[in-house]
């Protein structure tokens, strides 16, 4: 037996493998005051409800990425700085304008943050001010590029920032080209703070590996946006929302779920289920939840709402067992459809406040930078011999 032939233990997915050390979040399961069990998420040790009780997006990105809370003047200054560098260039704009129509939006998104790196400089990575500088553009720039496909799509021009709105009022006036209801502004600031971070998860990952072989931070984001596209993880927002639209009724939820579980016993139904909040429901979910039902009372009742509400009911009662609950991606998709969001556009908006998080682990990847390697375990046959092209059969 070689060296190369001993059997390292094979986790598939690198299920429970630490891939990093981190203090930028928590994620986790407690005991509360009434004995019970209950999702924990924490940025920086803040929990995630005083954070979306009490803070702003921008305010939470500050303390992400830099590991404290900003003094009035800090975040005075990166606030500023991000509303002032929301403008993207026209070229970039061009590029967007070929993009085909009927393109996911998410796959533009990806596009055009590659292409932010081919205007500034790949060889400064070590430098603080290039850092700082690459986390403003990233920060102010994905909202605008998001909005500004959406619009071009339907063949129009996209809509110039204002720098009089902060950040998610900035973002729904260029996507909806009128100044939102400041309901409509806060519960979207709130959801992106809810979708800011969430520890190791796989674009995440994406995020560090590309980091840690000093690629540019426009690359770092790119890889990240690929890897949230996937169904299994940031798209699944969208797939719930079709899911909720395939059962169609409240009285459709029982016989969709048992006709799922007669033909798949495993079936997955999107948003739900999660590697740590099992046996808990995840506490955005339980946010999401309320500011929907904030939005319902302002701007009329969503039925989807009572179908998702079912579902929940049902699925606890057939799954909870197996400590199956709702995730992030449940309600997150009635909440923006409230807003008058796109579904195709749920994923792309995760991806805006998604950056703030990637950002912070680019940042903290590169303090003690070592290129990740992993291994592998090799499952073929060794010493075949070579055939010649006129001697091989089908």
């Amino acid at each position: 037996m070689t060296e190369g032939d001993r059997k390292p233990e094979y986790r598939p997915g690198l299920e429970g493998v630490p891939a990093a050390k981190s203090s930028i979040s928590y994620v986790g399961i407690q005991t509360n005051d009434l004995g019970e069990r209950e999702g924990v998420l924490e940025y920086r040790s803040i929990p995630i409800q005083a954070l979306a009780e009490h803070s702003n997006f921008v305010e939470t990105a500050f303390l992400l990425i830099w590991g404290r809370l900003p003094t009035h003047a800090e975040l005075d200054k990166f606030s500023t700085e991000i509303y002032s560098h929301r403008r993207i260039k026209y070229r970039i704009k061009d590029m967007m304008k070929c993009f085909p129509e009927t393109g996911h939006p998410m796959d533009a998104l990806q596009a055009s943050a590659a292409a932010l790196g081919l205007f500034y400089s790949r060889h400064t990575l070590p430098n603080p001010e290039y850092v700082g500088q690459a986390i403003i553009r990233l920060l102010a720039k994905i909202p605008t590029m998001v909005a500004a496909f959406q619009l071009m799509r339907k063949g129009n021009d996209p809509v110039m920032p204002r720098d009089d709105l902060d950040y998610a009022a900035n973002f729904l006036y260029m996507l909806t080209e009128k100044e939102p209801d400041p309901i409509v502004a806060k519960v979207m600031d709130v959801c992106l703070i809810l979708h800011a971070e969430h520890t190791m998860n796989a674009s995440t990952f994406s995020a560090r590996v590309t980091a840690s072989t000093l690629a540019d931070p426009y690359t770092v984001i790119a890889s990240s946006v690929g890897t949230l596209a996937g169904p299994l993880h940031g798209g699944a927002n969208e797939e719930t929302l079709l899911m909720l639209e395939k059962i169609g009724t409240v009285a459709n939820v029982r016989p969709y779920v048992e006709q799922c579980l007669k033909l798949d016993p495993k079936h997955k139904f999107m948003g739900f289920g999660h590697r740590v909040y099992k046996g808990v429901k995840d506490p955005r979910a339980i946010i999401l939840q309320n500011l929907a039902e904030q939005l319902f009372q302002k701007f009329g009742y969503d039925p989807y709402y009572d179908i998702a509400l079912e579902l929940e009911r049902v699925l606890e009662e057939y799954l909870g067992g197996r400590g199956i609950y709702p995730n992030v991606d449940y309600y997150s998709g009635l909440v923006y459809r409230k807003m008058g969001i796109p579904t195709d556009l749920f994923t792309p908006v995760f991806a805006i406040a998604r950056v703030a998080g990637w950002l912070a682990h680019w940042n903290e990847q590169l303090q003690e930078n070592r290129i990740f390697r992993p291994t592998q375990i090799y499952t073929g046959s060794h010493q075949q011999p070579y055939i010649a092209i006129d001697n091989r059969h089908e």
